[in-house]
């Protein structure tokens, strides 16, 4: 059985989640609504991830037994200043999924909640994965400074991107 306080970061966590895929749709959306195809594909990408995460933490919660609760969903903002500015927004929020979850791991410690800490080792890795992406994506949108080419070029490569379930 899982302990109560555990219980509820989970539950937060699932909210976290669902804001992060909530983000990425709205930026989806946005950078449709500017064009850029392959930017809105990558976060439409990035979104379905990020649901899949929240129902890695649902699916958890309810293999322990735990009640899954549901919170509300946080307003994300609706359009960026750039391309450069939505992924550096993208990267700060990936930092602070990264830091909830360094406290989830940190809270499975203490309690001895080795199930738990186990469960969240997959997460560690895909934070390392998900800051590198973004970190990559800015170097690249800074190397290019705002030219239509590159961006052109860096929207073809982002169209590439394909979905692969997580669950």
């Amino acid at each position: 059985m899982i302990d109560k306080r555990m219980e509820e970061a989970i539950n937060k966590q699932i909210n976290e989640e669902l804001y992060s895929a909530y983000l990425y749709l709205s930026m989806s959306a946005w950078f449709d609504s500017i064009g850029l195809k392959g930017f809105a594909n990558w976060m439409m990408v990035q979104y379905k991830e990020e649901t899949d995460h929240a129902m890695k933490f649902y699916n958890y919660l309810q293999s322990q037994g735990a009640e899954v609760k549901l919170f509300a969903i946080k307003e994300p903002p609706h359009s960026w200043d750039s391309p450069l500015h939505a992924f550096e927004e993208t990267l700060k929020h990936e930092q602070h999924i990264t830091k909830c979850i360094n406290e989830l791991v940190d809270l499975a410690e203490e309690l001895k909640d080795r199930a738990t800490y186990n469960m969240l080792q997959w997460f560690i890795n895909e934070q390392v994965e998900e800051e590198e992406n973004d970190r990559e994506i800015i170097d690249k949108l800074k190397l290019i400074e705002g030219s239509r080419h590159g961006i052109y070029m860096i929207d073809r490569e982002l169209a590439q991107r394909k979905y692969t379930p997580e669950i």
